[in-house]
């Protein structure tokens, strides 16, 4: 049995400063980053050898919710079986009396399609605090039109391993503490059916403004970095891509990276859900 080290050395890419022009086109199967990154050497350390870790504290947290899904290209859908399993994993994990599914997807590291993405390549989080509020809003309204309202809201995903241990791209989460509020560069998300090419990807895209937008980060070399090695299907990882409430760990910024100290690793393939859980005020 191979012993997993209590820290690893990886490369994370990170935003370049001279990066100016900065979308995300989404296409079936592909993802194109016009920003400009490179990889810095970062160490990951073990999450498995220290903690316990906090949504509150940190911004993620790692607990055990077995699954009975097993069809997975059915249940990528906020009505499905897989979100009412989301929604009482979200609920028992943060607190929150509301939780209402956005929808999922699976990555591979291996092949991927029309409802496989590759994993993401770079330093991230998901939202930014206008796009959270926004969301937030927009998603409570629809859910609860005649409701008192909220407190506070938590925009996260649910992160499980379908691919058994040990997978050759884990998620590497940065710790919410290290990483200052200040910090972060918004990347717009622009759903296409095809990826542009040439003058095309820095065309202007009309509507841009209103987009969903990610932050993605420069460099920072306070990042504390963590990584549960081996996850098992019967696992999940919460990840805060936004909370509203500031005064706690707030955002997590989290990437996939390739694990060159396990030689007998195989390919990840996982499945994230998204969704916001609200503390109401009803």
């Amino acid at each position: 049995m191979m012993i997993v080290s209590a820290e690893l050395l990886a490369w994370i890419d990170y935003l370049q400063p001279s990066s100016r022009i900065n979308r995300r086109f989404w296409a079936p199967g592909a993802e194109l980053n016009t920003g400009t990154y490179a990889p810095h050497e970062v160490a990951v350390r073990n999450a498995r050898l220290a903690g316990p870790f906090t949504l509150d504290e940190h911004g993620f947290a790692l607990d055990s919710f077995p699954t009975a899904i097993t069809d997975w290209e059915a249940n990528y859908g906020a009505d499905s079986p897989y979100a009412r399993e989301i929604c009482a994993i979200a609920a028992a994990m943060s607190g929150a009396d509301l939780v209402v599914p956005m929808g999922g997807m699976t990555r591979s590291s291996g092949l991927t399609g029309a409802h496989v993405q590759p994993p993401a390549a770079e330093a991230h989080v998901d939202f930014t605090e206008r796009s959270a509020h926004k969301l937030a809003e927009r998603i409570y309204t629809a859910r609860r039109p005649d409701g008192a309202g909220y407190d506070r809201f938590i925009c996260f995903s649910i992160w499980r391993a379908l691919s058994p241990p040990p997978q050759d791209m884990p998620l590497a989460l940065c710790d919410g503490r290290s990483v200052r509020d200040d910090e972060g560069t918004h990347n717009t998300k622009v759903d296409v059916d095809e990826l542009p090419t040439g003058d095309a990807i820095f065309a202007d895209v009309p509507g841009e403004e209103d987009m969903l937008a990610a932050t993605i980060f420069h460099y920072s070399p306070d990042h504390r970095w963590w990584y549960f090695p081996d996850m098992t299907v019967d696992e999940v990882i919460f990840i805060k891509f936004y909370d509203s409430d500031h005064s706690l760990a707030w955002r997590t910024p989290h990437t996939a990276f390739r694990d060159a100290s396990r030689p007998d690793a195989i390919e990840r393939r996982s499945m994230e859900f998204r969704g916001v859980a609200f503390f109401t005020r009803d």
